[in-house]
């Protein structure tokens, strides 16, 4: 069997139930999609000379997807039958695929909200309220002044007038000094809950109706012992729709970790240094920078109760995003980063209820 990895750190047995039920519905989906022709309108006249080498591409590249993921049907149904010595690498690839495609998706998020899902991840269907409301108090954290950057990272609405990220986010355009925690000169930063309108470059998109701007007017503080970051805001003053209300962050620990379905919110961020670009192509289909809906499982409590680790799929942008419980929609953890191949790593904001920094800002614990 083939050795392929991914960003996903969970086995295809666990991540699946019924592999037999899996590998047929991918191969009526794949069906699904054939189209009568890639190279006439509608109407059945011809394309255009560009249209039409166009339309060739996205054949090409339709085909080869099918063929993909119709070698990964076959290497569900040997693993489901005991046959995992006779699974080929493009097998093994295939199922790597529909594991990232099925398994663990990056939704694409629009009029912050998400498609339909069947299968496995159905469940989202009926969340659908709660995960719109947690959609909402997500947002994109956007600089000015940095020398290389645009953006960072992923905040959320934590407090009326307060967000949360990590502190490797937040050092990037504050600094400590005496009288504490101060924007670096020259340098300001706001967060906006837009979902798109960034294609694959860094610069910020218009506004749509119904997002939220949080300008950012100081810092609470920077947790010492955590990768955590809280950062005052102001809401956006322009007559529009009201901010939204704080998300509630858990003030005691789920109990089945691991395990827990759970989702982030983010904007997985492009990042071939640290993640493998076949990979990353497969499950963001090459659109990075936009929010999208990342569902999974808690993994894992380490020892201590100070990390808890998760298999969404996640990105370099993510830092900071919110892990919330799929049962309540209450904020589980802090995503601050992951291992390819190996997990995905938050705070346990659960065990932070007392803590002083924390308590200061007003954090919505529930």
């Amino acid at each position: 069997m083939g050795s392929g990895t991914s960003p996903v750190a969970t086995d295809t047995t666990r991540v699946f139930g019924d592999l037999h039920e899996v590998a047929q519905r991918v191969r009526e989906g794949l069906y699904a999609e054939v189209p009568e022709s890639e190279e006439l309108r509608p109407d059945g006249s011809p394309l255009p000379a560009d249209e039409e080498a166009a339309a060739r591409v996205s054949a090409r590249a339709r085909q080869e997807r099918g063929r993909v993921l119709a070698a990964g049907a076959d290497g569900l149904e040997k693993l489901a039958e005991g046959r995992a010595d006779e699974i080929s690498d493009d097998e093994s690839f295939g199922m790597e695929a529909i594991v990232l495609l099925e398994g663990r998706p990056a939704l694409l998020v629009q009029r912050q909200d998400f498609p339909d899902q069947a299968g496995d991840w159905a469940v989202l269907n009926g969340r659908r309220a709660g995960i719109h409301d947690s959609i909402l108090r997500v947002g994109r954290v956007e600089v000015s002044g940095h020398p290389s950057l645009d953006w960072l990272g992923t905040a959320f609405l934590v407090g009326p007038e307060t967000v949360m990220t990590n502190r490797h986010v937040a050092v990037e355009f504050t600094r400590v000094g005496g009288a504490g925690w101060t924007f670096k000169e020259g340098m300001a930063s706001r967060i906006a809950t837009a979902e798109g309108g960034y294609g694959n470059g860094a610069a910020p998109g218009p506004l749509a109706p119904g997002d939220v701007v949080y300008e950012v007017t100081g810092v609470h503080g920077v947790h010492t012992d955590h990768d955590l970051a809280l950062l005052r805001v102001a809401p956006r003053d322009d007559g529009g729709a009201p901010a939204p209300r704080p998300l509630a962050i858990a003030a005691d620990a789920p109990p089945d970790v691991p395990g827990h379905l759970v989702y982030c919110v983010g904007y997985p961020a492009y990042d071939g240094r640290r993640n493998e670009p076949v990979a990353m192509s497969r499950i963001f289909m090459d659109v990075y920078n936009v929010k999208r809906l990342q569902p999974g499982t808690t993994t894992a409590l380490l020892p201590e109760g100070t990390v808890l680790t998760h298999d969404c799929s996640t990105l370099g942008g993510n830092s900071g995003s919110p892990v919330f419980d799929l049962a309540d929609h209450r904020v589980l953890g802090l995503h601050f980063g992951g291992r390819y191949g190996v997990g995905n790593y938050a705070v346990p904001l659960w065990n932070l209820v007392d803590d002083p920094l924390l308590r200061r800002a007003g954090v919505n614990f529930v």
